[in-house]
């Protein structure tokens, strides 16, 4: 899914950064500002290298990459959720049973809702840093101040976390063909998901700092290697999350089967009874 991710988000940055830049110099350089909340997470070599081709495209923006930037990151994007969706029906074991206009339409579409998502959750800890500033600045009591700032920070934080959440829940709704779906605004999964991504993120820069051999091996393509690198990451702790979700259901529907009597107690069922349609054993 690394390589899907890395397909997409080129594609993605040309068509928005087009846009922004056709609508408004200044909005390019909000969004810059959104942006670099990513070093949160991403790794510095990967997100200098982002930064720089935004930066670039931004300023270079025509009628004619709105066009094209938005057709090849919609088309990007499709492909991307779509190899997600491969994934997680390969940790439920089902079958994609989908036609294909309607999984790729599916894939496009929560694909803009999710780019909304980060561009709100981005917003979210500009605006909170922001406000927090401004209160501290304000208020001439100073351990008032200091206390209004770290309320707007906790504040802050915790609407990132829950849209973060939300994006989760959201992947692993749409993602796999289930037959029976159930929408829970937190899962296991998400949690585990998301937090093994944020300290992996963290492992991942801090060996960076320490180990940082990929441009000595890669040269100017080390800022890619590390970006697939973490984008790598960010696929496996999805692939995780669904694995626990995937789990749990299975364990639940055994039993209330069990406990129906449709199954006797005995009986230890392959773990996708709930979740779709099995895969036939080889």
């Amino acid at each position: 899914m690394g390589y899907y991710f890395l397909f997409a988000l080129f594609p993605t940055l040309v068509s928005a950064s087009s846009i922004l830049g056709l609508a408004a110099r200044q909005a390019s350089h909000i969004y810059d500002s959104l942006l670099h909340y990513l070093s949160l997470v991403v790794p510095v070599g990967a997100y200098t290298m982002v930064i720089e081709t935004f930066n670039q495209t931004a300023a270079a923006a025509t009628t004619g990459k709105v066009t094209i930037g938005l057709v090849a990151a919609l088309w990007s994007a499709s492909v991307g959720f779509a190899s997600i969706q491969d994934g997680m029906n390969t940790v439920y074991k089902v079958r994609e049973s989908r036609p294909y206009w309607m999984a790729r339409g599916q894939a496009i579409l929560v694909t803009m809702l999710l780019s909304v998502m980060v561009t709100l959750n981005l917003a979210v800890l500009l605006g909170g840093d922001l406000f927090a500033r401004v209160v501290y600045l304000r208020i001439w009591h100073h351990p008032l101040a200091l206390a209004a700032a770290l309320a707007i920070h906790l504040v802050q934080w915790t609407v990132a976390s829950s849209l973060l959440m939300l994006q989760f829940s959201m992947i692993y709704y749409f993602a796999p063909d289930l037959k029976v779906k159930c929408w829970h605004w937190a899962t296991p999964g998400a949690v585990i998901g998301i937090f093994g991504w944020i300290l992996c993120s963290l492992g991942l820069r801090i060996y960076l700092h320490f180990f940082n051999s990929f441009s000595v091996t890669y040269g100017s393509l080390g800022g890619v290697i590390i970006l697939l690198t973490w984008f790598y990451i960010t696929g496996l702790m999805l692939l995780l999350g669904a694995e626990v979700n995937s789990e749990i259901q299975a364990a639940v529907a055994e039993k209330q089967l069990k406990e129906s009597g449709v199954l006797p107690p005995e009986v230890d069922p392959e773990p996708t009874i709930a979740a779709g349609v099995p895969l036939p054993s080889p």
